[in-house]
């Protein structure tokens, strides 16, 4: 699911999740490249303090997944470095998303595969633990447990998963809302206020809730 081809944003996506119905699984992760955005098939790896399990990951990858590592939120390490997002790169990857820090972030950026973390540390993994039996299988990102089944969105505002068996669904309701917003927006450069297309003064006197209101009227914005 390339954003930039599809000309969509994770907030659209995630719009379209609750229009739905479909849980929203969100985690606020920054993309070492500002403007970078990544979107493909799940490609889960738990970090227990080698690089041994993402180049296991690799190998097993297809051109478009995107390396999903779960390192537990840490951050006192790094888990991912300029060799692996290279590796990735070569493989054919569509991006890296960390649960955990990066790290040779001038690096990265030159490589230019789309990477997002919770940030960066100079500090490389301080310890090996045990390798959990669905290292490869499964990854937790935040309170989310995603796999294989899933595809990874990302861009500015965070990264998004989205269940691959709704994938299509989700992309044709999202360019519906994209095509409104973007059209109500146009109407505001040309000089009519948000509230008028909204039908603000009639919502205020309507009893509705503000949903209930733009679902009548056929509005985007909150939902």
């Amino acid at each position: 699911m390339d954003l930039a081809t599809l000309d969509l944003t994770t907030a659209h996506l995630a719009d379209a999740c609750i229009r739905s119905d479909i849980p929203v699984r969100t985690v606020s992760l920054t993309p070492v490249i500002p403007g970078a955005k990544t979107g493909g098939r799940v490609l889960p790896a738990r970090h227990a303090g080698s690089v041994d399990v993402f180049l296991e990951a690799i190998e097993r990858s297809e051109p478009g997944d995107v390396l999903v590592v779960d390192n537990d939120g840490r951050t006192d390490e790094a888990c991912v470095g300029d060799l692996i997002v290279l590796e990735a790169r070569k493989a054919g990857l569509a991006g890296v998303v960390i649960w955990g820090l990066h790290r040779d972030t001038q690096d990265i950026r030159a490589i230019g595969l789309p990477v997002f973390s919770l940030g960066a540390n100079p500090t490389g993994p301080l310890s090996l633990r045990d390798r959990a039996p669905e290292a490869l299988s499964t990854a937790e990102i935040g309170p989310w447990t995603v796999t294989s089944d899933d595809i990874v969105c990302g861009d500015d505002d965070g990264v998004l998963f989205v269940p691959a068996s709704d994938a299509g669904a989700l992309i044709e309701k999202a360019r519906g809302i994209r095509d409104v917003e973007r059209a109500q927006a146009e109407r505001v450069r040309q000089g009519e206020s948000l509230r008028g297309q909204l039908r603000f003064s009639e919502y205020l006197e309507s009893g509705l809730t503000f949903r209930e209101h733009l679902r009548k009227i056929g509005g985007a914005v909150e939902e």
